[in-house]
């Protein structure tokens, strides 16, 4: 599948991969110079890119793990999902889960995008109990029992 890039910056790096069988292609940050992420703090950090996702598609946004183990560093809302119908620049909101300041350097990679397929849905409203399971409405932590 070929995928339509946009470098809107001149230091932008196009998403590549870790290993011929990773499923998920890296991302980098597109900043000019060190940036600090305090502990708890949250920021948006550009990739420099504009992706064009095809229809029925959309771009999973996940954390690295090396990252995100070793420093503390995860995208602040855990998957980030990127709709095909977006033309933006592509900006990963990172988090500082640590108790130490950490740096995002320029070109470090941050994140990884798996483009994944969707299903259209239709709701479909009813009054009428839905069909039981062996499960019924055993919730959290169940299954794990």
């Amino acid at each position: 599948m070929r995928i339509c890039i946009k470098k809107v910056s001149e230091t932008a790096i196009i998403p590549t991969r870790g290993s011929s069988e990773a499923a998920g292609y890296d991302l980098y940050a597109d900043v000019k110079e060190d940036t600090i992420l305090e502990p708890g703090e949250t920021k948006l950090i550009d990739t420099g890119l504009q992706i064009e996702i095809p229809e029925g598609y959309f771009a999973g946004i996940f954390a690295r793990s090396g990252l995100a183990t070793r420093e503390g560093l995860r995208p602040a809302n855990c998957v980030g999902v990127c709709d095909s119908d977006y033309r933006g620049n592509y900006l990963i909101c990172m988090h500082n889960d640590s108790s130490v300041p950490r740096v995002i350097t320029p070109h470090e990679k941050i994140a990884q995008m798996i483009v994944l397929p969707y299903l259209q849905l239709e709701f479909e409203e009813t009054t009428d109990d839905l069909s039981e399971t062996s499960r019924g409405e055993a919730g959290f932590g169940s299954t794990g029992k």
